[in-house]
């Protein structure tokens, strides 16, 4: 995020509404508001002997409050802060390792004032997520079934992504939630684009709105099958009709069929829409609107306008989710599938679309 992406926002410095695919609530906590562990890594020991070094893989040695690349060839050195590691690559990152150390606002904008936040959830939102929930509890019930303790890599986890609920309550889990972002969740600072891990480390991977922020989805996703185990399972939400919403990490959008081309490593277990056409249309309206404004006081009010008018749209969305027509025009898609070694060919893609009657 990963955020990521992950992912999929809470306050960010993108000039719109956060997105309500992502709606994995407001983020509480500032950096500076940060509990220090004292130098104790904020991953489980055995996550912690899955770490490599994002830049030749190699394994990790903890020393001077630091995590050193074993490889003298290599010799990086990433910090810890707050018990968070940082294991960013710069050379082959949007963000630098001194971005996190200096505590500056990369995705997100954690410096927003309290009473902001607090106002901003008394607004009614434009965005529904229809089918998260459900989902993540179908994912729990497949992870639980080969392993008694599944690990689970979440990419954009600095806060709860909707429905997440279903894994985090679930004792059996353990999640790893990774972001480009510190957030009350974040136990480490990693790119999605360079996953810091061993190969087949985890049963599965959670990337909710992510991956329209990523400059190369597809390399994320490669990094995804990599770190999975045989079988592994991956379950991802993704935006189709929806705005710029993350500003300058704003990059990609995705149609049912492109979502499924980008996990074509996978055997689909699901697929579909999560976000409906109300909810396209709502921030359609509310864009146009803020299209109008000419300063930043005057967006600030076309915003509040557009959710206290446009709110209603979304619950078209529980009666349209499932209909065809919605594949042509939801605000957003997930995908539920298992790492194969079989990889779906593009005229066997083409058949799986799913024409409005």
């Amino acid at each position: 995020m990963l955020n990521t992406f992950s992912s999929r926002s809470p306050g960010t410095a993108s000039p719109a509404e956060p997105s309500i695919l992502a709606n994995r609530g407001s983020c509480e906590n500032t950096v500076s508001e940060r509990e220090p562990k004292k130098g104790v890594l904020a991953l489980s020991e055995a996550v912690q002997g899955l770490l490599r070094c994002p830049n030749c893989r190699s394994g990790l040695i903890f020393q001077s409050g630091c995590l050193c690349c074993a490889s003298r060839l290599c010799g990086m050195q990433f910090p810890v802060v707050d018990g968070v590691p940082v294991l960013i690559n710069d050379h082959n990152s949007l963000f630098a390792r001194e971005d996190f150390v200096a505590g500056k606002n990369t995705t997100f904008d954690l410096s927003r004032r309290r009473f902001v936040r607090r106002l901003d959830r008394l607004l009614p939102t434009l965005g529904r997520n229809v089918k998260a929930k459900r989902n993540y509890q179908a994912f729990a019930e497949l992870l639980l079934k080969p392993s008694s303790n599944p690990v689970v890599l979440i990419i954009g986890g600095s806060i709860l992504g909707c429905g997440l609920e279903a894994l985090a309550q679930q004792p059996k889990i353990q999640l790893t939630e990774t972001d480009v972002s510190f957030g009350p969740r974040t136990q480490l600072i990693c790119d999605a684009h360079d996953l810091p891990f061993e190969n087949n480390s985890f049963d599965g991977v959670v990337v909710q709105a992510v991956l329209q922020y990523l400059v190369e989805p597809s390399r994320c996703i490669r990094e995804v099958e990599r770190v999975l185990k045989p079988c592994g399972l991956v379950y991802a939400e993704s935006a189709f009709m929806q705005q710029v919403v993350h500003g300058r990490y704003d990059f990609t959008r995705f149609t049912h069929l492109g979502l499924r081309r980008l996990f074509r490593g996978f055997e689909e277990v699901g697929s579909g829409p999560v976000c409906g056409p109300g909810m396209a249309l709502a921030w359609s309206c509310q864009f146009f609107l803020l299209s109008l404004a000419t300063s930043r006081w005057m967006r600030r009010v076309m915003r509040v306008i557009g959710r206290l008018t446009l709110f209603w749209l979304k619950y078209f969305d529980a009666a349209l989710i499932d209909r065809p027509g919605t594949y042509d025009a939801a605000s957003g898609f997930f995908f539920l599938g298992k790492k194969s070694d079989k990889v779906l060919s593009d005229r066997e893609l083409v058949t799986l679309y799913r024409r409005a009657q």
